[in-house]
């Protein structure tokens, strides 16, 4: 088997499993344990799985774990997100005052809102607020300590600095949406960012796409009837007639 083809065995497999060990790997392509060592690594380093002791795993399954950096969430699920920030972009009312969380799919939002003088944004995200400003929208950043694995700025700073304001409308990305738990994030000072940025909003929007429903990630910020839900794809059958999910 060319190297080639052995990668894309390997991400195929361990995106069918969610996750796979060196040895299985090893045995159901009839190679050394080190030659899959050194296949993960270079699949893990172009973001096409998350490498991980003793094996791999996919990076939906490595989302719920941590969080994933925005170059190797970048890749998931490309079509569902453009639907859900087209759908979404279309919510803001002029002369609102706007919030937008962190996250891949908020990215993508920040490039289809409106631009109008009338319209101004907040953010937690150092990326998303430079492609506002880019776009020449009003933009303001909260305070906090930035996580360079998600640009996001976290800590009592930033939840501070929210809690002074009342937004007419926010959008918020989750890691995982499950019935028991709400909506979850694997990290706590960003899921205590998005609960008080929560709080101050008339309207609240959480922007995910199918594959997140089912998912349980550490820290609940949010219940499932907090906010609306925007997804497109295939949604659970357990999921797909919740009264605030709207699917584009």
């Amino acid at each position: 088997m060319l190297a080639d083809d052995r990668l894309n065995a390997i991400v195929r497999m361990v995106t069918e499993a969610g996750s796979m060990s060196v040895a299985d790997l090893a045995e159901a392509l009839d190679v050394t344990a080190s030659t899959i060592r050194r296949d993960l690594q270079t699949l893990d380093r172009v973001h096409r799985l998350a490498k991980v002791h003793g094996g791999a795993t996919s990076l939906e399954r490595a989302h719920i774990a941590r969080d994933l950096t925005i170059p190797e969430r970048s890749g998931l699920h490309v079509d569902d997100k453009r639907a859900i920030v087209r759908a979404a972009a279309c919510l803001i009312e002029p002369g609102s005052f706007v919030y937008i969380d962190s996250g891949s799919t908020t990215l993508q939002l920040v490039s289809c809102v409106p631009a109008d003088a009338d319209v101004a944004y907040v953010t937690n995200s150092v990326g998303h607020a430079r492609r506002l400003m880019e776009r020449g929208c009003r933009v303001m950043v909260t305070g906090g300590e930035l996580k360079p694995e998600t640009e996001a700025l976290v800590g009592p700073d930033a939840t501070a600095m929210l809690a002074r304001y009342r937004f007419a409308c926010g959008f918020w990305g989750a890691n995982g949406i499950s019935k028991k738990h709400g909506m979850t994030s694997p990290d706590p000072l960003e899921a205590e960012v998005k609960r008080v940025a929560m709080g101050q909003a008339s309207r609240r929007y959480v922007l995910a796409d199918a594959s997140k429903f089912g998912m349980e990630a550490a820290v609940s910020f949010a219940t499932l009837d907090d906010a609306e839900i925007i997804t497109a794809g295939d949604v659970p059958d357990e999921y797909a007639h919740l009264s605030n999910l709207v699917r584009v």
